[in-house]
């Protein structure tokens, strides 16, 4: 397949760049740059292959996508959460895959040694898992238990000088690959713990999950423990309970949310441009009607979620972003990004179903991104609940 070559133009309706610092602006344009030139070109033959392109972990850490809000004394970039956003929205114009990468590595995995871990833990594993010389995996998920992670039968037992780990967890992101696991296990009194898992343990496994026709460019598989030692300083001290992992969703969810725009702003880019070239009926088909209500629609939707967002980034940056506050943005801006993407391949007709044009692949990844870190539905229920006081969930 002949590489894209990618003529990416931003949609800034409501001028927001404004609003910009000219850090956050230089970080976003490096980052830009860099998928333009590394994962454009080759990104829909890593789909069409169903194979992550593990080239770009160099790339990604260089950048600093990985945890590029952790400290710098732990090898992050010390940066702020607008200019993580913005990070995710640049890396996932390029395709949702990597930026889970990204999303899993920093906010799954190094979020919570930082915020959960003991010094030492935070010294051995974040900085090399800022240079992209390790990778991580994040475990909540089971085969039986996913919208409700309380239920895990995933355990560890206290055998006097290290935990006993059994359970399985599945649709992990970084699995077949992953050097740490960060885990969450129930202990024998129930209460849930994270424990870091590392590549070579007895007993663990990862095999990798296959035939998806969504994320086809990013890694999934399982994680599997089967009687697994693990040393007792491999369980985090500073928290444990379910708002453990779902403290580090929030982050994570925070940066679906501007990564979901990066890809809408790509199907929209590229109908918007298909719109100008392409001729029916002795015009351009931007000139119809019916064309210029699905782009106009588009560039509507896109300008509230820029502005949801940034607002989002500015509350986190000041501690004071809500769980349901996250929850809405992330449920808001995936749903919106499917709208576009949907409407931007109609426009390109047939080509659009193509790898000539990363409309269809956007669209399949999102239809994993809707669902994964708190379902359309449960993000719904979040909301609900925030503003009636009353759970919808027991």
């Amino acid at each position: 397949m002949a590489a894209r070559q990618d003529l990416y133009q931003h949609p800034d309706y409501y001028l927001m760049d404004e609003m910009l610092s000219d850090e956050h602006k230089l970080i976003r344009e490096a980052t830009r740059e860099w998928v333009k030139r590394d994962v454009s070109p080759i990104i829909e033959e890593y789909a069409q292959r169903a194979e992550f392109p593990k080239q770009l972990v160099k790339g990604l850490a260089e950048v600093g996508a990985f945890g590029p809000y952790i400290p710098t004394e732990y090898g992050g970039a010390g940066l702020d959460q607008i200019s993580y956003g913005l990070m995710m929205m640049e890396i996932e114009r390029g395709d949702s895959g990597v930026r889970s990468t990204c999303s899993v590595q920093s906010s799954l995995v190094m979020y919570p040694i930082y915020a959960y871990g003991s010094e030492e833990q935070r010294r051995k594993y974040l900085p090399k898992l800022a240079s992209g010389e390790m990778l991580g995996s994040f475990g909540l998920t089971e085969p039986n238990f996913g919208s409700n992670p309380g239920g895990m039968v995933t355990n560890i037992k206290d055998m006097g000088d290290h935990y006993l780990l059994n359970g399985a967890k599945m649709w992990i992101s970084n699995a077949p690959f992953c050097d740490i696991a960060v885990v969450w296990a129930k202990n024998e009194a129930g209460r849930i713990h994270g424990v870091i898992v590392e590549r070579g343990m007895e007993g663990f496994t990862t095999p990798e999950t296959h035939n998806k026709w969504s994320l086809r460019a990013s890694a999934t598989g399982e994680l599997v423990f089967d009687n697994v030692k693990v040393p007792k300083e491999n369980l985090l001290p500073n928290k444990s309970g379910l708002g453990a992992p779902l403290g580090c969703l929030d982050s994570a969810r925070y940066g679906i949310a501007w990564g979901a725009l990066g890809a809408a702003m790509d199907c929209y880019d590229t109908a918007l441009r298909y719109s100008k070239e392409r001729v029916q009926f002795d015009r351009p088909i931007g000139g119809f009607q019916l064309q210029q209500k699905k782009l106009a629609e588009m560039i509507t939707e896109i300008t509230k979620a820029q502005l949801l967002t940034l607002r989002l980034g500015q509350l986190k940056n000041e501690g004071r972003a809500t769980t349901a506050q996250i929850s809405m943005a992330k449920r808001n801006n995936v749903n919106m990004a499917l709208e576009i993407a949907r409407e931007a391949r109609q426009m390109l007709g047939g080509m659009g179903i193509t790898g000539d044009y990363p409309i269809m692949r956007h669209m399949m990844n999102l239809e994993s991104v809707v669902t994964y870190e708190g379902t359309h539905d449960i993000h719904l229920l979040i909301t609900g609940m925030d503003v009636t006081g009353l759970s919808a969930f027991k």
